[in-house]
């Protein structure tokens, strides 16, 4: 299976409508690949807290579009990262879109762990109350977003549901890189799982962001990892190396505190 993962920065010269045709370029691109991962509010970067509402889309407005029909005229899976999501009946929402090959919404998901303690995001937007997975030809991917990296009872209970490959979409401070490459690899490894972790690149709203997108497999092994600049992240791994890890090494069956026993198709 081969994931690419675009690893982009957000420049505020930039207007949105230029950078989604940037976007859709660079993933039409990834033709040949798998699956293709985009970073967390990509279309207004991740600490630009006052572009939240300026910006909001409906589900299926400018970037769902547009996304579609680059996931379609590429032939790819695509997790096209996140947007700040108006609700018509409800409060803003980070939400994670992933579409088919052919240009089908396959899932949304919105973040459920808010980042900012009391201001930014976390007041700004509603949490999600939903688990989500999709499940392609060869995996199942569990989706998850920034925040959500540092609560590894989300990832167990993705797990739980089905998942092999972990989607972390991030836009992760360069002030705390150290935790970002040491969460992703935990995850895997607590999980037993691939995890697919795209963050972004540059500085957004006054934030220098982390870069270093990273894949890791199962054992915690990092088969790839970006730069701090923008980069183009492809790696090729094998799926059924998550069930054959899970045998070799059983640890998620002898889980005894309240977590139900791991899905097994």
């Amino acid at each position: 299976m081969r994931a690419s993962v675009i690893q982009i920065a957000v420049d505020e010269g930039e207007s949105v409508e230029s950078r989604r045709r940037r976007v859709a370029s660079l993933v039409r691109q990834q033709a040949g690949s798998d699956l293709v991962v985009l970073p967390e509010l990509w279309t207004t970067g991740a600490f630009a807290y006052e572009e939240f509402g300026r910006e909001a889309e409906p589900l299926e407005g400018p970037t769902y579009e547009a996304m579609a029909k680059a996931a379609s005229d590429a032939g790819v899976w695509l997790h096209a990262g996140s947007v700040p999501e108006r609700d018509p009946e409800g409060p803003l929402y980070n939400t994670s879109l992933v579409f088919s090959p052919s240009g089908d919404l396959a899932a949304a998901y919105r973040k459920i762990h808010r980042f900012g303690f009391d201001k930014g995001e976390a007041v700004l937007m509603g949490a999600g109350e939903e688990l989500v997975t999709v499940r392609l030809p060869r995996t199942t991917l569990g989706l998850s977003t920034c925040y959500d990296l540092r609560f590894p009872e989300l990832f167990r209970a993705l797990v739980d549901a089905g998942a092999e490959t972990l989607v972390v979409s991030a836009g992760w401070p360069e002030r705390r890189r150290s935790h970002w490459t040491l969460l992703a690899q935990a995850r895997a490894v607590e999980n037993q799982s691939f995890v697919v972790a795209c963050g972004t690149a540059g500085t957004h709203a006054g934030v220098p962001q982390a870069g270093h997108s990273i894949v890791v497999d199962p054992w915690g092994e990092v088969l790839a990892e970006a730069g701090a600049g923008e980069e183009v992240l492809t790696v090729e791994f094998d799926p059924g190396k998550v069930g054959a890890t899970r045998e070799q090494f059983p640890a998620l069956k002898d889980r005894m505190l309240g977590l139900q026993p791991p899905h097994r198709p």
